[in-house]
């Protein structure tokens, strides 16, 4: 199955290559892609992604910053505007998720990457939750350039730029893609979605948003 590609953006140079050195380890990757029910084989097949039209010049990159926790994450085209809690691999190697009791509430993978350092980091949050939509409502609709604001211990605001979002079926989820290490700081925004099959347990697809640093400025 061919993953959905919401809305696609081609990067200015090619992905880059995946790398120990910066970002998740395969090792983290693995023990990432549990949480979503997805195995760690990459689909076969698949469509190309669609872009726009070529740039005609490569804004420079803003510096990756160094390591500092992420306290809360804005996302003013979905009006989200959330504190953001560590989140751990339990036992089973499954990352943890933001109480479900708290709708505006995320989450991120304290023992990857921060947002704004070098590689990638990763932020989770509900869709919904029995009560209501939950902090990433929307977010395959959050158009390509919006800005997601990730607020630092350190008095710094790194603002990232989306320039992908792909919902990916969760058997053929591609965990090098979504949670491999980047060369620059870039951020991954998951959350559940496509069709909801309360006997197979929940949500049968997951809402990716890929995003690459484009701003600090101080908090």
């Amino acid at each position: 199955m061919s993953p959905r590609i919401l809305r696609e953006r081609l990067p200015r140079a090619p992905f880059p290559r995946l790398t120990r050195a910066a970002g998740l380890v395969p090792a983290a990757a693995a023990a990432l892609v549990l949480l979503l029910g997805s195995p760690l084989a990459e689909p076969g097949g698949g469509t190309a992604p669609r872009s726009g039209p070529a740039p005609t010049a490569a804004a420079p990159l803003p510096a990756a910053l160094p390591a500092a926790r992420p306290v809360r994450i804005d996302i003013p085209g979905l009006r989200v505007s959330a504190p953001l809690v560590g989140l751990t691999l339990d036992s089973r190697g499954k990352l943890g998720v933001p109480d479900p009791a708290d709708r505006n509430l995320a989450g991120w993978y304290r023992d990857g990457v921060p947002p704004g350092s070098p590689g990638n980091a990763i932020v989770v949050a509900h869709v919904d939750t029995a009560t209501g939509p939950a902090a990433f409502a929307g977010l395959d609709a959050l158009p390509l350039g919006s800005a997601v604001e990730v607020r630092r211990a350190d008095r710094r605001i790194a603002t990232f730029r989306v320039y992908a979002v792909q919902e990916y079926e969760k058997r053929d989820f591609p965990s090098t893609r979504v949670y491999g290490p980047t060369r620059d700081a870039q951020l991954r925004l998951l959350t559940c979605g496509g069709a909801y099959d309360r006997s197979a347990g929940g949500y049968q697809s997951n809402v990716v948003a890929f995003a690459r640093l484009a701003s600090v400025r101080p908090g």
